[in-house]
């Protein structure tokens, strides 16, 4: 009798262990790794609580069409690259350029958003016009974004000033301890209209066109599945729904899935 007892309760507890197992897998949450403060791609609403922006936007509409689960979580943007190529999280957007140096390290989905470099200065600014007159001007960047290898590349007469956070450099453009800002088009443009009270302008033309991409840990099984999401949602209209809400505009010029 106790032979059979422990048999039935061993039974139990292998088929409990599997039932578990089987619903790990069947509702498996991916997590998603983002960058904590690139306007207006990803930003943290203090109101909320909530991640938001376009990027936040586009990776949850392409999770639904996709029907997996998510989890979001903010970082440096450093942490994101660094945490596809330790496999530490599932996918990564971050307004990442994608960049033959990253393709070896790491996987992308298809571009998802066309843009390039940028520079900002005080709206005062008569000596810097282009990327022609940084010679012996502090320039500001974010670390490890390709602005920052663009101005140690191309402009080694350069002072080239790193900080972890864009708002950072900036602050100190706004209060002259650097001469220029150098970044992504969308974000120099946005913090210009929105944020420096006037202060700042754009100067030059776009720089190194690029294409930012979501991220995988190299060989990840999710890339043909969200590629296939992204075209559906630049199908179907949904893609220009966010890109307009963003932007002011419809990249595709599809109507409006609404």
């Amino acid at each position: 009798m106790k032979k059979m007892y422990a048999l039935i309760i061993s039974l139990i507890a292998v088929l409990f262990l599997a039932a578990c197992g089987g619903g790990d897998s069947e509702n498996k949450t991916y997590s998603v790794a983002t960058d904590n403060n690139f306007v207006p791609f990803e930003f943290l609403n203090e109101e909320t609580g909530e991640m938001e922006g376009f990027d936040m936007d586009l990776i949850r509409a392409i999770a639904d069409e996709a029907g997996i689960d998510i989890e979001i979580e903010s970082m440096k943007f450093d942490g994101v690259v660094t945490g596809m190529q330790s496999e530490r999280y599932d996918i990564g957007i971050a307004g990442m350029t994608i960049t033959e140096e990253r393709k070896e390290t790491i996987d992308f989905s298809d571009p998802y958003y066309d843009a390039g470099l940028m520079l900002a200065v005080q709206k005062d600014n008569t000596e810097i016009k282009s990327e022609d007159d940084l010679a012996g001007k502090k320039v500001a960047t974010r670390s490890g974004t390709t602005s920052e290898t663009y101005l140690k590349d191309n402009h080694p007469e350069a002072e080239v000033v790193t900080f972890p956070g864009i708002v950072e450099a900036y602050m100190d453009l706004q209060s002259g301890r650097v001469d220029a800002v150098m970044y992504d088009v969308p974000n120099v443009q946005y913090y210009v209209a929105n944020d420096s009270k006037g202060e700042l302008k754009t100067v030059g033309d776009i720089l190194q066109g690029e294409q930012y991409g979501i991220a995988f840990p190299k060989g990840s099984e999710l890339v043909g599945d969200v590629n296939e999401a992204l075209q559906t949602l630049i199908d179907n209209g949904k893609y220009d729904d966010i890109y307009e809400k963003w932007f002011g505009e419809r990249k595709y010029g599809t109507e409006s899935s609404e």
